[in-house]
C-alpha cells in the first residue's frame, strides 16, 4: 500500500512554517522530541520513544563457527523490521529502500565503529565464537527511525547479559542464569545518530524531523557520534549540496544531542538495576500504570495559570449584556415559514387580525338568530336541531292536541263499519 502524498496545501503550508522558524508540535529549530527508554523483562530488550515514534530492539546470542580471516572474533548482526503496524506504507516480508538504507547506516554507526570488543566474545579461537544478533522493530512510524533506532540498539546491547562459559578440554559447557550470573558485553564507547533534515536546498535546517517534515525536506544528513565527540559515522542523502561550514554547525549541535541521550541511557540503565535488585518493578512492567487503560493515556500540556482570576473577571465586565429574550428566526424569502411571536406570516397566506375575527363571528351569530326568528314566525318553531339530518318542526301544544283528536275520532268511526263487514261475510 503506498502512503498518502502531501496535498500542495499541506506542503505549502509546512514550508512556510519552516521559514519562521516554527514547527508543528511547537518545538524550535534545536529541539528533540520527548525522548523515552524502558528495558523489558529479559536482558536485552529495549523500548524506545521518540515523540509518536516507537521502536522495540533485542538483542539475541548463539555459538557459531567463526569466520575464516577473522577467527578469534565474534560475530555481530543487525536486522531491521519495517512492518505495516508502524506505518501502511511498509510491507511484509519484503525489504524495501528504506529498510536496507536503515540497515547499513546502523551497522556503520555501531559495528564498524568498533563500540564492542568482538574478541571477548570468542570462546575457542577458529572453532565456537558467540553471534550477537540485534534485531529493531519499528512499533509506530512518525519520522527519524534512524536515531530512535540507534538509541533502541546501544540501549538493548548495554542491557544485554550472555551466558557464562566452562571449558574443560574440547567440550564446552553453557552455564544457565541460574547456576552463574550472566556476563554482560564489552563496550568501549555508545555512538548514537542524529539526523538533520534541509530545507530549500540547505537554507533551513530542523534536527529530529518528524514524518511530515520528512516529506517536505531536500536532504537529510546523519550524523553518528559519542559523548568524546568522535565521529563514527556521517551520511547525506537527497542530493544536496553541504558547504562545510554547515557541516560543522551539525556537528557541534550532534555532539551536545548526543552527550544529553548518553546521560538519559546511562540513567536509565541504572534505574533498572537498582529496580532488579530491590525486586520492585522493572521491565515492561514499569511502563504499565495500575488501574488506567493505556490506549486513553495522554500527556500532560502546561497551562499558564498564574493571572486566571484577573483575566475571568475583566472578561466578565467586558462582556456584552444578553437580550432577555431571544430574537425569532426571519425567514424574508416567499413561501417560507418562520418561527416566534407577533411576527408577519411569510407563508402567502392571508390572516385575518383578532379584531377583524370577532366582528366577523359576530355578523354570523346576528345572522343565525334573525333566520330563526323569522322560522319561528313563519311556522311557530320552538327549536332546531343541529343534526345533519332534516330540521325537525315542533308545532305549539293547542294544535298538537288538536290534530291529536281528530286522528283518534277518525280511527273510532272507522272501525265498527269494518266490523259491521266481516258479521254480513
Amino acid at each position: 500500500m503506498k502512503e498518502t502524498p502531501l496535498s500542495n496545501c499541506e506542503r505549502d503550508f509546512l514550508l512556510k512554517a519552516i521559514q519562521e522558524k516554527k514547527r508543528l508540535d511547537g518545538r524550535q529549530t534545536y529541539d528533540y522530541r520527548k525522548l523515552k527508554i524502558m528495558f523489558g523483562t529479559d536482558f536485552g530488550c529495549c523500548f524506545v520513544e521518540l515523540g509518536k515514534t516507537r521502536v522495540m530492539a533485542q538483542v539475541s546470542c548463539e555459538l557459531v563457527a567463526p569466520k575464516e580471516n577473522r577467527p578469534n572474533e565474534g560475530i555481530m548482526f543487525f536486522n531491521i523490521e519495517l512492518s505495516p503496524m508502524a506505518s501502511p506504507a511498509f510491507e511484509q516480508g519484503r525489504q524495501s529502500e528504506l529498510s536496507v538504507k536503515l540497515n547499513r547506516q546502523l551497522e556503520r554507526c555501531l559495528r564498524n565503529s568498533k563500540c564492542i570488543d568482538l574478541e571477548s566474545l570468542c570462546v575457542v579461537s577458529g572453532e565456537k565464537v558467540w553471534q550477537i544478533r540485534v534485531d529493531v522493530h519499528m512499533l509506530n512510524h512518525d519520522g527519524n527511525l534512524m536515531d530512535a533506532a540507534s538509541i533502541a540498539a546501544i540501549a538493548s546491547l548495554c542491557h544485554f547479559r550472555r551466558p557464562d562459559v566452562g571449558i574443560q578440554g574440547d567440550e564446552v559447557t553453557v552455564y544457565s542464569p541460574n547456576e552463574r550470573d550472566p556476563i554482560p558485553l564489552s563496550i568501549y564507547h555508545m555512538p548514537i545518530s542524529v539526523s538533520f533534515a534541509f530545507f530549500q536546498q540547505g537554507t533551513y535546517l530542523l534536527v529530529d524531523p518528524c514524518e511530515r517534515e520528512e516529506r517536505v525536506m531536500d536532504g537529510l544528513l546523519m550524523i553518528a557520534m559519542n559523548k568524546h565527540r568522535e565521529i563514527c559515522s556521517i551520511q547525506s542523502s537527497g542530493g544536496i549540496m553541504l558547504l562545510k561550514e554547515q557541516v560543522m554547525r551539525c556537528s557541534k549541535i550532534a555532539s551536545v544531542k548526543v552527550s544529553e541521550i548518553t546521560k538519559l541511557i546511562m540513567k536509565a540503565l541504572e534505574n533498572d538495576k537498582t529496580a532488579r535488585k530491590a525486586g520492585g518493578k522493572c521491565g515492561f512492567a514499569e511502563s504499565m500504570p495500575q488501574e488506567r487503560i493505556t490506549a486513553l493515556k495522554k500527556d500532560e500540556t502546561a497551562v499558564e495559570m498564574t493571572d486566571v482570576t484577573e483575566r475571568a473577571n475583566d472578561i466578565v465586565l467586558n462582556a456584552e449584556v444578553l437580550p432577555q429574550t431571544s430574537q425569532s428566526l426571519l425567514v424574508p424569502l416567499p413561501g417560507m415559514g418562520q418561527v416566534g411571536k407577533d411576527l408577519p406570516n411569510s407563508w402567502g397566506i392571508e390572516e385575518y387580525d383578532q379584531d377583524e375575527e370577532e366582528a366577523f363571528n359576530s355578523d354570523e351569530d346576528k345572522q343565525t338568530t334573525m333566520e330563526v326568528g323569522e322560522k319561528q314566525k313563519a311556522h311557530d318553531v320552538v327549536e332546531i336541531s343541529d343534526s345533519e339530518e332534516d330540521e325537525v318542526v315542533i308545532l305549539q301544544p293547542e294544535a298538537m292536541d288538536k290534530a291529536h283528536k281528530k286522528t283518534s275520532s277518525s280511527s273510532h268511526l272507522k272501525e265498527p263499519a269494518a266490523s259491521k263487514k266481516r258479521h254480513r261475510k
